[in-house]
């Protein structure tokens, strides 16, 4: 049964949908998706077309609104607005290290696992989109992750889209996770060396919080191992518009005087524990890699590898000499499986979906080359999550796309200005920009 209640504009109602584990196999396993449909409080829905909405990622809910508030206010003076959980995340049936041993072991746990990228997700979509909208096609809105799901809508199903609406989410449609990576590294070097512009001050602040994790043994409560490549993942703030003021705030006040001399304070500790962990969205961790499977050749924990390309990067180098420590961001590593205690007990199952050689393909280069659909894409320039200039080439691909490239935002416009962002691909859409 359907609930419905009220936040401030709007009127939301909880929604669940059974779909196949394997979409392959209808008459086999199923899950549950979870999608919150929201309608204007004033406006009402019942005569507006549908827009679904899918979350960046992999392995994070649906945004879980306080109200009609940023792009979502916009998104309902034209649309009803489906919030889609996507399967293992938020609501949906959840997968994570407390659920996955109902699978069995690692060998289980990856297989089911490997039904949960971009094309097992558009298909829960399509299958729940006839009860919903009754058949009609809808507009997609990907952010991130969810772009990478729209692009893969448009190459398998583009029937059941009115329009597509991309932000920061325009994939490699045939590059291997090596090219992912091997252009990320160059991408945080430059975040990197923004940030100790505009905050010289770090430089020794985060040399000096290295050398102490590289000499001291230091475990987080609830058991998550501080090492000095955990501290350099903090590099995955500067992504976003505030990230590098969020970053400084956590370096400034790291040591605190103690009876046996500077030590790393409780609070800065804590603030590591919230910053680095993966117990609210570990299939960010595990499938992170999986999300760029395609054919034969197996991811084989690519941003480890790459990393070996980029010297400059390697903490014990970096404190033998005088040279700024680097941070690191958009890399799952091996070595998490190891520190994060949400992580520990998914380690074989992440090593098997590493070396798996059946990925499908997620895109039709042909089919997208004739496209007919109307699609829109926010590409942020310098993006640390998503390489620029492999957005370039797929929108190029897209017949008919239609780009806002800006420098104005970072990685996560949609949520610091969402209404002037989707005001924008709705005119691009629309053809009216």
């Amino acid at each position: 049964m359907s609930l419905s209640y009220r936040q401030p504009g709007v009127v939301l109602t909880d929604r669940r949908f059974s779909v196949p584990l394997d979409h392959d196999d209808p008459a086999g396993e199923r899950i549950e998706v979870f999608a919150r449909e929201a309608v204007s409080a004033s406006r009402g829905g019942a005569d507006r077309p549908w827009l679904v909405y899918l979350q960046g990622g992999p392995g994070f809910g649906a945004t879980r609104f306080g109200g009609a508030e940023s792009w979502l206010e916009r998104a309902l003076q034209d649309y009803r607005v489906l919030l889609v959980d996507q399967r293992g995340t938020g609501s949906s049936t959840p997968a994570n290290r407390q659920t996955l041993p109902l699978r069995g072991g690692p060998r289980e746990q990856a297989d089911y696992l490997a039904h949960f990228r971009a094309d097992s997700i558009v298909r829960d979509c399509e299958a729940i989109r006839p009860e919903v909208t009754g058949g009609a096609p809808w507009t997609v809105l990907g952010q991130s992750f969810g772009g990478f799901c729209a692009t893969h809508y448009l190459s398998s199903a583009p029937e059941g889209l009115a329009a597509a609406l991309i932000t920061g989410g325009l994939p490699t449609l045939d590059g291997h996770a090596d090219d992912v990576y091997r252009a990320a590294y160059p991408r945080m070097e430059r975040k990197t060396a923004a940030h100790y512009d505009r905050y010289p001050q770090d430089v020794e602040r985060a040399r000096r919080i290295a050398a102490h994790l590289a000499e001291h043994e230091t475990v987080l409560e609830g058991g998550y191992e501080l090492t000095v490549p955990a501290f350099q993942s903090l590099g995955m703030l500067l992504g976003t518009g505030d990230g590098s003021h969020r970053l400084h705030y956590l370096l400034e006040d790291a040591f605190v005087p103690t009876p046996a001399g500077p030590a790393l304070s409780d609070a800065f500790l804590e603030n590591m524990r919230t910053a680095l962990s993966y117990a609210g969205n570990p299939l960010f961790a595990v499938l992170h890699e999986a999300i760029y499977g395609q054919g034969e050749r197996p991811t084989a924990w690519s941003a480890e590898r790459m990393r070996g390309e980029f010297p400059q990067f390697d903490p014990e180098k970096t404190l033998m000499g005088d040279a700024p420590l680097l941070f690191t961001g958009e890399a799952v590593q091996r070595w998490m499986f190891d520190s994060d205690p949400a992580l520990r007990p998914l380690r074989e199952t992440a090593d098997l979906l590493a070396e798996r050689t059946d990925w499908p393909h997620l895109y039709d280069t042909e089919r997208l080359a004739a496209n007919e659909v109307p699609v829109a894409a926010a590409i942020y320039h310098d993006d640390l999550y998503v390489d620029t200039e492999h957005a370039l080439r797929t929108a190029r691909t897209i017949r008919g796309l239609r780009t806002w490239v800006t420098d104005e935002f970072e990685h996560d416009g949609l949520r610091v200005s969402g209404p002037r962002v989707l005001d924008r691909l709705l005119a691009l859409v629309h053809g009216e920009a």
